[in-house]
């Protein structure tokens, strides 16, 4: 066989930081948690009698946190389009996804079908609500968490993260709720839902989200 030539020039070492800088890692994350959190949300937790929240309620906070990374190290301008892009992506898995359902199937794959649209036939209700409420959420958060930046300078990191989480837990939950629920389940699970949510979601992120935060922010700055 002959030898395939190699341009130097073109392929780099793996361990060439030009190939993954930073940012499209950070990128890269959000996006994938925010998609796996819309998929997960298909399944409800429910304990005793009432439906606490989603099951994309336990990775959705990394998203958050993900997202004071990103603005932490480059800024609200930056957050912002990489907040509008995170939705033109779950809007396209969402298109694909649907098509996926209207394709013709064999007779002897039904019960794998119905599994797959049960999963990804998103309502468009849950889905508006989903999109409104992670744009509305994660701008409120990135500017929060800029605002206070201002105040604090450097210090206070977790005041940031934390804080700004709190705003945007709020927004997005309650539009989320809201529009997904209101008129097809009762009053009172619409704000045991939203206040369960609110507290789960900053009790991960108090717990888990922060430590990672401080040490990706930290490692980036040496690193950027």
């Amino acid at each position: 066989m002959n030898k395939v030539s190699e341009n130097p020039s073109k392929n780099r070492a793996v361990s060439d930081e030009r190939l993954l800088p930073p940012l499209v890692i950070i990128v890269g994350l959000i996006i994938a948690c925010y998609l796996t959190a819309n998929v997960m949300a298909v399944k409800l937790i429910k304990v005793g009698n009432v439906t606490i929240f989603d099951a994309g309620t336990i990775i959705f906070p990394i998203t958050y946190m993900l997202g004071d990374v990103l603005t932490e190290i480059w800024g609200f301008r930056t957050a912002k389009r990489v907040i509008w892009l995170t939705l033109i992506c779950q809007i396209i898995f969402t298109l694909f996804a649907w098509i996926g359902i209207s394709l013709p199937y064999p007779a002897e794959t039904e019960s794998m079908a119905t599994a797959y649209r049960q999963v990804f036939g998103f309502v468009p209700r849950i889905m508006l609500a989903s999109l409104t409420a992670f744009l509305c959420g994660e701008l409120i958060n990135a500017w929060t968490m800029v605002k206070i930046k201002e105040k604090t300078g450097e210090r206070l990191l977790w005041v940031r993260t934390i804080g700004s989480s709190v705003f945007g837990y709020i927004v997005d939950t309650t539009l989320f709720v809201c529009i997904a629920f209101i008129g097809t389940v009762p009053t009172r699970d619409i704000f045991t839902m939203i206040g369960i949510q609110i507290v789960a979601k900053l009790l991960i992120e108090a717990l888990g989200g922060t430590p990672l935060a401080y040490a990706a922010i930290r490692f980036l700055k040496k690193r950027i």
